[in-house]
């Protein structure tokens, strides 16, 4: 019988064969070893020879659909000829096995005769994510490798599932699941999909310290960045558990020792395990707090000409025998580099030696200043201006090319540059080394922001109702640093239109040249009760033009002309008698402002501003003195002077303390606008409340006329009613030529969570006073008292068409006032008694104190404030609370 030698190879038959080789292979070792006895030789059989070489006659590819034969064999180091035997068959089938590229793969071997039979893995149709919501596709996606048109192969599934639970673990979900399916299509494709079940966010449950006996565990978790999970912290994105952060924490925590002399400290370890739940954290930290130093001898060794270790000794924050605190350490060698670089030493190398003595718990500590040289500035480099012009950054340095290396210098570019707006936050001016030892390469990487601003807002505030704003503002028109801005503003009670445009740097000279043309309509009122009614309106049309120039590095002057063109007028049907404006509806205050005049304004402030950031600041101080002088030209004549200063204080851990106070006085010059009235304009003068000082309502402080109704059932007893919920009032403000104001707020930091929600807090002290007004003439009861009637008080019976005016008669049989104006006359209408008092005349401070809170909320920016009016003079009106919020769209 002639029987064909076939031997048929696959990947799930290669373990049986290794099998079935080792039974053979061990199978004579047993007896051997039982009888240890050499058994006599025996010719072994012909079937069990070792099997000699094949040559490869042929290879045939099968089964492959879209793989080129060729391909697949190009994979392989089998070739037609070469000899081969059992192991080179198994290389190729790890071979394929390498490639991924198939399901299942086999070798048929027929007397040299070669068959690869394959079946391909399929092609990936769609990767389709499901069941993500906190994790946004656009998060998984650049993570994960499958994407269609790729070939499938269970490898790449298994470590994008990593990659996706890995993106949810960063997120402090450590419970998420991810579950991948495959939909088999036609023509061999797939739909992968990953089933992801996100689960909770995992919180730190509890945070454990052992081994601290010096400060409680309150103390320690307070300056942790970590917080337990708790309804205090439900704001806060930092009760979710973080690696990175616990790493934070242990150097917090060692800092924390160290700043308060706790030199041996160190953290033993800290473990953070996770509960059976998988949903929750608990940390546990074990410390070792060491024993408690002072600082022992302080020294200064400097090896700079400029340099004199006795001055600077004298100058150094600790002393022998205070507590050791690292922090005060490190701060004084950033204050030592700080001070080298005003003299120029770019590369001071400041090195502290510390000398510890464990017996005396002291540790001595000597500054060591190494020689190096003075640094000089070889080039300034300005990278990442795509829109703003080169000159536009380079005007903001205060150091050339050339010149001497200067750390002053460079913090104050760094803060005109954050002060322009047009860049990143917290812009730093890189310091790298130039092409000698004593050259540096300044250079300046920014990233632009849109200093493009088009919006439209819409809204409601407590002090205008509804309000509607649209502007349009470049703060860095054609890349050149021009301001140019539109705005048209319409509320219940305003509108306006403005166009203005401002040129920093005329001729590339450091002189700010601008201008504005405007149009304001404003409507003044006052309240009858919680009713608003609009009193006087006023119509401004005008322009203005400016310029300034520095006079040193943080001094300014600006001067400035304005031309301005008012209408103040009264609703006739509401305040005019026949055709003159009636003191008795008005008040003679508001007859005296009313009419048209043009002012004529030249004025000028001189300013100091060395503060760190104009938008933002964190420290320093701004003063200013202004000074308008109206009369040349127009029919307004006055001086008015104002002076205003502010400083800011940073506290630490974004602790922000701003104080501030200002003051302005109006020194009229001709007469005034009638006799025994102020000689400044009711609209010139200085007003003072919301929002300027908050606990006080708009206009609500300050000199005032409130005028009150009478109760006259009894004519010869009338009753003036004051009390403030039935008194049916009318209160208008009088403004005053001098006034004050002082203001103490701290911005409150928040947690993680609250800042990217955009929330800032503050508590604030509101302090100040507007006085110093010519006393109005008033309406009393002695003008509706009848003198051919004992005196006794009546409505006035008055007729607009003629200008007659009477008092009215008693109705026979009643108690009521006298409004019977029949007797009168035809056209005679009734005006009941009234009396009118002044207040709040004095330079008596008024006092507020309160918490707001800035909020940028999905419908624009939001402030609220609730304040309390700690001392008050009669006659002011208090509020309490108060708000402002706007939709952007």
């Amino acid at each position: 019988m002639n029987s064909v030698a076939s031997h048929k190879y696959s990947a799930r038959t290669q373990l049986s064969a290794v099998l079935m080789a080792g039974t053979m292979l061990a199978w004579p070792a047993a007896p051997l070893f039982a009888q240890q006895v050499a058994p006599p030789a025996v010719p072994a059989p012909a079937s069990e020879a070792a099997p000699s070489a094949t040559t490869v006659q042929s290879i045939t590819v099968t089964g492959n659909q879209r793989l080129e034969a060729q391909t697949i064999l190009s994979y392989l180091r089998l070739r037609v000829g070469q000899p081969y035997d059992r192991s080179v068959l198994d290389q190729a089938l790890k071979d394929l096995a390498a490639t991924e590229l198939f399901k299942d793969y086999q070798i048929s071997d027929d007397k040299g005769a070669l068959t690869i039979q394959v079946v391909e893995n399929p092609v990936i149709n769609r990767v389709i994510l499901e069941g993500n919501k906190r994790l946004k596709e656009e998060k998984i996606r650049p993570e994960i490798k499958l994407s269609p048109r790729q070939i499938f192969t269970r490898s790449k599934v298994r470590a994008d599932v990593a990659r996706i639970i890995e993106l949810y673990k960063r997120q402090g979900r450590f419970a998420a699941t991810v579950e991948p399916k495959m939909v088999s299509l036609d023509q061999n494709r797939v739909d992968v999909v990953f089933e992801i079940n996100e689960g909770p966010k995992s919180k730190v449950r509890q945070i454990n310290i052992i081994g601290n006996e010096k400060f409680s565990d309150g103390e320690l978790k307070g300056e942790m960045a970590t917080k337990q999970s708790s309804l205090m912290t439900i704001l806060s994105s930092n009760t979710s558990y973080d690696p990175d952060r616990l790493a934070y924490d242990q150097q917090k925590i060692r800092l924390f020792y160290l700043k308060n002399g706790y030199a041996d400290f160190r953290v033993i370890s800290a473990v953070a395990e996770l509960t059976s739940n998988k949903q929750d954290f608990i940390i546990t930290y074990v410390v070792e707090e060491g024993e408690r130093y002072k600082f022992g001898d302080v020294n200064v060794e400097s090896e700079l000409r400029d340099f004199r270790p006795e001055t600077l000794k004298a100058m150094l924050p600790m002393k022998k025998d205070d507590w050791y605190d690292a922090k005060l350490v490190e701060d004084t060698v950033e204050s030592l580099s700080e001070t080298a670089g005003l003299f120029g030493y770019a590369f001071a190398d400041i090195n502290p030696e510390f000398r510890r003595d464990a017996e005396t718990r002291t540790m001595a500590i000597t500054f060591n200043v190494a020689e190096s040289p003075r640094t000089y500035v070889e080039r300034i480099d300005v990278n990442g201006n795509t829109l703003t012009h080169d000159k536009v950054v380079r005007r903001e340095f205060r150091l050339n090319e050339g010149d001497a290396f200067n750390s002053f210098g460079i913090k104050r570019t760094e803060n005109r540059l954050n002060s322009l707006g047009y860049f990143q936050e917290n812009l730093a001016i890189e310091r790298k080394e130039g092409s000698a030892p004593d050259r540096i390469i300044l250079e300046t990487n920014v990233e632009e922001k849109p200093t493009g601003e088009l919006s439209l807002s819409a809204g409601f505030s407590s002090i205008e109702n509804f309000l509607l704003q649209g502007s349009i503002r470049q703060r860095n028109f054609r890349g050149l640093g021009q301001q140019l801005q539109a705005s048209v503003n319409y509320s219940s009670y305003s509108k306006s239109i403005e166009l203005g445009f401002t040129e920093p740097y005329l001729f590339d000279r450091n002189i700010s040249v601008g201008g504005s043309v405007y149009r304001r309509d404003l409507n003044s009122f006052n309240f009858i009760n919680n009713d608003r009614r609009t009193t006087f309106e006023q119509v401004t049309t005008g322009f203005q033009l400016n310029a300034g120039v520095p006079l040193t590095e943080f001094m300014s002057f600006f001067g400035r002309y304005s031309l301005n063109f008012d209408d103040v007028s009264l609703d006739k049907s509401l305040y005019y008698f026949g055709d003159n404006c009636d003191p008795l509806i008005a008040g003679r205050y508001l007859c005296d402002a009313i009419g048209k005049r043009t002012t004529s304004l030249v004025g000028f402030t001189l300013a100091y501003d060395d503060r760190d950031n104009r938008a933002r600041p964190t420290r320093g101080q701004s003063l200013s003195l202004s000074q308008d002088f109206a009369g040349l030209g127009g029919s307004v004549k006055y001086v008015r002077t104002r002076l205003s200063g502010s400083k800011h204080f940073n506290l630490g851990s974004r602790f922000i303390l701003n104080v501030s106070a200002e003051g302005g006085y109006i020194y009229p010059f001709g007469n005034a606008p009638s006799p025994g009235s102020d000689k400044v304009r009711l609209t010139d003068r200085f007003f003072l409340g919301e929002p300027q000082m908050r606990g006080f309502d708009i206009r609500g402080v300050g000199p005032r006329v409130i005028r009150y109704s009478v109760n006259n059932t009894d004519p010869a007893n009338p009753i003036v009613i004051t009390d403030e919920k039935n008194r049916g009032q009318i209160d208008d403000a009088l403004g005053g030529r001098a006034y004050y104001q002082g203001r103490i707020e701290m911005d409150i930091p928040l947690g993680t969570g609250a800042k990217e929600l955009g929330l800032r807090p503050s508590i604030f002290l509101d302090i100040g006073s507007v006085f110093s007004v010519k006393r109005p003439e008033l309406t009393t009861l002695a003008d509706f008292m009848d003198p051919s009637d004992g005196g006794k008080v009546k409505s006035l019976c008055r007729n607009p068409t003629t200008g007659d005016v009477k008092f009215a008669s008693l109705e026979t049989g009643s108690t009521t006032q006298y409004t019977n104006c029949a007797t009168a006359g035809t056209g005679y209408s009734a005006m009941a008694p009234f009396e009118e008092r002044f207040f709040g005349d004095t330079w008596m401070p008024r006092v507020a104190i309160g918490a707001g809170v800035n909020w940028n909320s999905p419908f624009g920016p939001f402030r609220i404030d609730f304040a309390y009016a700690l001392r008050k003079e009669e006659g002011d009106d208090v509020k309490r609370f108060s708000f402002n919020v706007g939709t952007q769209f």
